[in-house]
């Protein structure tokens, strides 16, 4: 690292921090108080930061509950970026594509199950956060679409490919009994459609 370097560095961790403590705070104030009773000067004194630096990160409350999402469009920009894979000929395959990346999406959202299942019981507890949750969802379907189109695949077929995987990720939320069972559960339903039509 040359000096040049150094202080970008030491900006961005302490960035970060700052990031993570806003998220942490929140957490621990949601789980304290519930969503509604929160405000976001709240997560701000707790994070000890000002509103300012919440706002510099967050556009409301509402973001901080989805603030690890990104981490799951980066995981599906770096397939996307993977140059390895190219363009596939017909529907099939690119659900194919998209299997392992989904698999990767739910092995990555379950590192932590008890975190994992407190999101999932705040989010369905607010209609505010079910209906933001929804359309971050569509954008994980726009992001993987995207994947396939970098690769050379037509359009059409990428994007009934991306609804199909977007399909079989919600079909494993549904089904799984804990958290534990989604990567499971999201294989098995990429099985059913794959074996769709073969009998």
């Amino acid at each position: 690292m040359t000096p040049e370097q150094a202080p970008d560095s030491l900006i961005q961790r302490k960035q970060l921090r700052a990031r993570q403590r806003i998220i942490d705070a929140a957490d621990e104030l949601f789980a304290l108080h519930g969503y509604d009773a929160v405000s976001v000067s709240d997560i701000a004194a707790r994070a000890e930061v000002g509103r300012t630096t919440f706002f510099r990160y967050f556009g409301d409350k509402t973001e901080v509950v989805f603030a690890k999402e990104q981490a799951l469009f980066d995981t599906i920009a770096l397939a996307g970026a993977d140059d390895t894979v190219g363009a596939a000929r017909d529907h099939r395959e690119a659900i194919e594509q998209l299997r392992p990346i989904v698999l990767r999406l739910f092995a990555q959202v379950t590192e932590d199950l008890d975190a994992y299942k407190h999101h999932t019981d705040l989010v369905e507890k607010h209609l505010e956060l079910r209906a933001r949750e929804a359309l971050k969802t569509q954008q994980l379907a726009s992001n993987l679409t995207e994947v396939l189109r970098s690769r050379g695949t037509a359009q059409t077929i990428a994007v009934f490919a991306a609804q199909i995987a977007l399909a079989c990720y919600e079909t494993a939320r549904r089904r799984a009994r804990t958290a534990a069972d989604l990567v499971s559960e999201s294989g098995a339903a990429f099985d059913e459609v794959l074996t769709l039509g073969s009998g």
